[in-house]
């Protein structure tokens, strides 16, 4: 399990019901004070990826193993596969485009190999693993075309595809997580937290660990 999963589930739901605290609003307000996302600017060449996946994992008993870890890779492939077209014009088979490439599929098969296996996709309640599934599909078909690449336009069509799928689950992951607090508050904090850029979703993390502690 990734330490965002394990860090939410310290979390426990009866703090989110006492009067004189509630958890959930301060990590709404929290959201609140971080700036809106721009366009994305184009980083420096020697710029490395961001990712807010941590390399140590905990114990696989947990169930909320699977779709945070998952969160992570696709962040991680998402932003190599946006660099690759700062590199179109030195070809599909230079350097820096084959060094991505090959940090994606890395990306992608320590995802379908460690974290969404079967065993641990099993454990999962059924909401979790229904997006960890989804994940797994969507990972094996990016793989796919990664592994079969002929152009620079599947390239750019897998960078927006990844980039769109990394959203969309990010914000089904957060909305099933804080499910307890009422649709709506959910919903809130799901679209809020699928507008951050990937370091503002690690200073929420962040966030909630205060919480967890305070909890």
């Amino acid at each position: 399990m990734s330490w965002l999963g394990n860090m939410i589930a310290r979390v426990p739901i009866e703090r989110l019901i006492i009067p004189q605290r509630d958890p959930a609003k301060e990590l709404q307000e929290f959201l609140a004070t971080l700036p809106r996302p721009e366009a994305q600017k184009e980083r420096p060449s020697e710029e490395k990826p961001t990712t807010i996946q941590e390399s140590v994992r905990a114990p696989k008993t947990v169930a909320t193993a699977c779709v945070p870890c998952a969160l992570g890779h696709f962040s991680t492939s998402s932003g190599l596969l946006n660099e690759i077209a700062r590199f179109k014009g030195d070809g599909l088979t230079s350097h820096e485009v084959l060094d991505r490439v090959a940090a994606c599929l890395a990306e992608q098969n320590a995802l379908e190999r460690v974290d969404l296996t079967p065993e641990n996709i099993q454990a999962l309640p059924l909401w979790e693993k229904e997006l960890a599934e989804d994940a797994l599909t969507r990972s094996r078909s990016l793989r796919h075309v990664l592994e079969s690449l002929t152009s620079f336009g599947q390239l750019e069509k897998a960078a927006a595809d990844t980039a769109s799928f990394y959203k969309e689950l990010n914000r089904k992951w957060f909305k099933g997580r804080f499910s307890h607090l009422g649709p709506e508050k959910a919903q809130r904090i799901a679209d809020e937290v699928g507008n951050l850029s990937s370091e503002d979703t690690e200073k929420v993390m962040k966030r909630v660990e205060e919480l967890a502690e305070a909890a």
